[in-house]
């Protein structure tokens, strides 16, 4: 029986089986082999749109509703509240469930095969400190796949399934997963014996690319909307900031689409007529009436990526869709500083991931980086002064996981 190795990521996903002796990737999407993982409500057209094509009928203004890294909901009650969702009520675990069922179909097509089993891919934690909800994350996630038509799932670490597909190591030598992704950091720590692979630890937290967004998002563009700023009192002659709450949530990815409330709303415009900088907040009514939440995490993201180029030392994030001539400008000192935290914890973690396995970090002949999130200069910089001696490894970041669970999917599994 068919078994398809499909790598569900935060950000992007990506699905493959093994041809003759090598992973080949699924065109997922026309000439693409991972496709974002994204999807979009279509109020007029009633129709339901996945990855690229959602994330332009965002950009393009459609009427509808935009969702991405639902991936990062998966153990918490939302997935399983009922809510109206453009033309239809549905929970996020049927939302998840059509957008796996979509990856299915495209893989039959392109293969000719009938895939009744998948290998997932899973974080080592999908949720860093809390066991419930890291248990209930997998039961929504094979929920999820039956639903998508899936007569069985079975599940394996991210990080191990890219340790399968990574190049190999010298005699003697071990090596490090270092997997960055939207959602989560996961490592796990490997070595070798010919063709075999043999995975010594594995370990994760809950930090990853979308946390990097909401804390530059945070930092550098939600004071442009007034966060931080004084609202005068409706009666006296006081004054109290704005409360966080609002700003937090427009600056994560999976809870922007929940922002657009009414009470929201009438907040922002009570904000526009109180605040000590009225233009400040009104921005904010001009974000929730427009709902351009998504418009400004997409414009985040893109600096976030410019910024990391070698020949850039600041960049900006491009608020004009908000206002005209707005931008959030920083540099490269700024973003260490607003990133140092998250890079703290992952350091933190590949410590720990050597210490489960009693194991010093001159061992680490090599370190692997997966995920487009691991690429940041930050997060590099954090991985060479822990292994200042090791190899580093970049060639397959983004196709690494996928590869593996093709691998590991030919063996029926894991």
């Amino acid at each position: 029986m068919a078994v398809l190795g499909i790598d569900f990521g935060t950000s992007n996903t990506a699905a493959g089986v093994l041809a003759g002796s090598r992973p080949f990737l699924i065109e997922v999407e026309p000439g693409r082999k991972t496709l974002p993982t994204s999807v979009f409500f279509d109020f007029d057209r009633k129709v339901t749109t996945y990855g690229s094509i959602a994330n332009a009928a965002l950009i393009d203004g459609r009427e509808g509703r935009f969702m991405r890294a639902l991936k990062s909901v998966l153990g918490t009650p939302l997935m399983h509240e009922k809510r109206q969702v453009a033309y239809e009520r549905l929970t996020l675990i049927e939302v998840v469930a059509r957008f796996l069922r979509m990856i299915r179909e495209r893989a039959e097509a392109a293969t000719g095969q009938t895939y009744d089993i998948a290998l997932s891919g899973r974080p080592v934690r999908f949720h860093s400190t809390d066991d419930a909800r890291n248990a209930q994350a997998e039961i929504d996630l094979r929920a999820a796949y039956l639903m998508a038509g899936f007569k069985d799932v079975h599940f394996m670490y991210e990080p191990e399934a890219a340790a399968l597909a990574s190049g190999p190591l010298d005699t003697g030598e071990l090596g490090l997963i270092v997997d960055i992704g939207g959602g989560t950091s996961d490592f796990s720590l490997f070595e070798r014996d010919g063709d075999a692979t043999r995975i010594i630890a594995s370990h994760g937290v809950r930090v990853g690319g979308t946390d990097f967004d909401r804390a530059i998002s945070i930092d550098q563009v939600m004071p442009l909307l007034g966060r931080g700023s004084e609202v005068r009192n409706a009666i006296g002659t006081g004054r109290h900031t704005a409360p966080n709450a609002i700003f937090n949530d427009l600056a994560t990815w999976q809870k922007i689409p929940f922002t657009y409330t009414p009470e929201n709303k009438r907040m922002a415009a009570d904000f526009a007529k109180l605040g000590v900088d009225p233009a400040l907040f009104g921005r904010l009514q001009a974000v929730l009436d427009m709902e351009l939440g998504h418009d400004i995490a997409f414009a985040v993201e893109a600096g976030k990526i410019h910024i990391n180029k070698p020949d850039v030392a600041e960049t900006g994030v491009d608020l004009r869709v908000v206002a005209r001539d707005l931008w959030a400008r920083f540099d490269k000192v700024q973003l260490g500083h607003i990133l140092a935290p998250h890079a703290a914890e992952i350091s933190t973690c590949a410590a720990d991931t050597l210490r489960m396995a009693d194991v010093t970090p001159d061992k680490i002949g090599k370190i692997v980086f997966v995920g487009g999130s691991s690429l940041l200069h930050v997060v590099e910089n954090a991985m060479t002064t822990l292994f200042p001696q090791a190899a580093l490894e970049r060639s397959d970041a983004f196709t690494a996981v996928a590869d593996g669970l093709a691998i590991a999917a030919s063996r029926r599994l894991p």
